[in-house]
């Protein structure tokens, strides 16, 4: 058996086009939705979560081609669109009981959980964000040499067919080495939880390369769109970051000002993989987003409307 989230049960939910997620739940009050990254599954959450779960009903879904939840074949951009997986996110929250919710994402998920913000500002009341820039942003950074620190992106952004089969042909090695190289302490990922990670991955290839190519074409086009409409999210914002910005030569808190004036942006060296590296940490800082007043429901539905 994988393993679990102590306390926590798992149920298999729809969503609105029909794709099932697995979800992880548990505790009751005000809702917080946690949103894993890559190449991981809703289990690096479970320090975090368990935390949150004794004063919150936490939600912990896997994303749509991720851990357990349901693998759609690509079909075109739109299967694996951070807006389609957003929608799964929301109705899976609705599901539960949860029609307004904090929402926090680490990497994929954190890309997710920003075009949940845009999209749904009238459901998310606060917005965490661990460890990514918005993809339009993402792509626009990377140049030169120094852009090799994020082969990935390049390598599953090409046509369907060559990166599905390079990655099959080694998966361990390929998801294994995202799991070494960004890791800040070896012992924060224990072994019975890499090789879930492993597992999950190797059996999801299509799907991540999926959700990796739509990052690098429908979901740029989404993110553009709103730059141009000068829409922005309407909830209070939380962004942890590792210094990127002085290692790829940006300022991350002037480009995430482009996308939230309600900003909280800090720059801490506790690795990619924060929530299992430093989870108290990672706890103690949704919980002072939470504490923040979220946007009045009229100034809130004058974004929605606007979209």
């Amino acid at each position: 058996m994988p393993p679990e989230i102590p306390g926590f049960r798992t149920e298999r939910v729809p969503t609105a086009d029909g794709t099932v997620l697995n979800v992880a739940t548990a505790g009751s009050g005000p809702a917080v939705v946690l949103l894993h990254g890559f190449p991981q599954t809703h289990l690096m959450w479970r320090h975090v979560a368990a935390a949150l779960a004794v004063d919150h009903q936490v939600i912990c879904p896997d994303l749509r081609g991720y851990g357990a939840s349901d693998k759609p074949e690509a079909g075109t951009g739109e299967v694996y669109a951070k807006r389609t997986m957003a929608a799964d996110v929301v109705a899976a929250a609705a599901h539960l009981g949860a029609e307004r919710f904090a929402l926090v994402g680490h990497d994929r998920g954190a890309l997710v959980a920003v075009r949940a913000g845009l999209d749904h500002p009238e459901t998310i009341t606060h917005l965490g964000i661990l460890d990514v820039l918005p993809t339009l942003d993402m792509w626009d950074i990377l140049h030169g040499a120094d852009a090799a620190v994020a082969f990935h992106l390049f390598l599953m952004a090409q046509p369907p067919g060559l990166p599905e089969e390079m990655i099959s042909r080694s998966a361990d090695a390929f998801f294994g080495y995202f799991l070494d190289a960004w890791g800040a302490d070896p012992a924060a990922i224990p072994p019975d939880v890499r090789a879930e990670y492993l597992r999950a991955s190797r059996g999801a290839v299509a799907s991540i390369v999926a959700d990796y190519r739509a990052s690098a074409g429908i979901d740029i086009e989404h993110d553009r769109v709103d730059r141009d409409a000068g829409r922005r999210l309407a909830m209070p914002v939380a962004v942890v970051q590792q210094d990127w910005g002085a290692a790829l030569g940006y300022d991350a808190v002037a480009l995430w000002r482009q996308w939230a004036d309600d900003l909280d942006h800090r720059t801490r060296a506790w690795g990619h993989f924060m929530a299992e590296q430093a989870p108290d940490e990672v706890t103690a800082m949704i919980r002072g987003l939470l504490a923040r007043a979220p946007r009045t429901p009229t100034a809130v539905s004058a974004v929605a409307t606007s979209r």
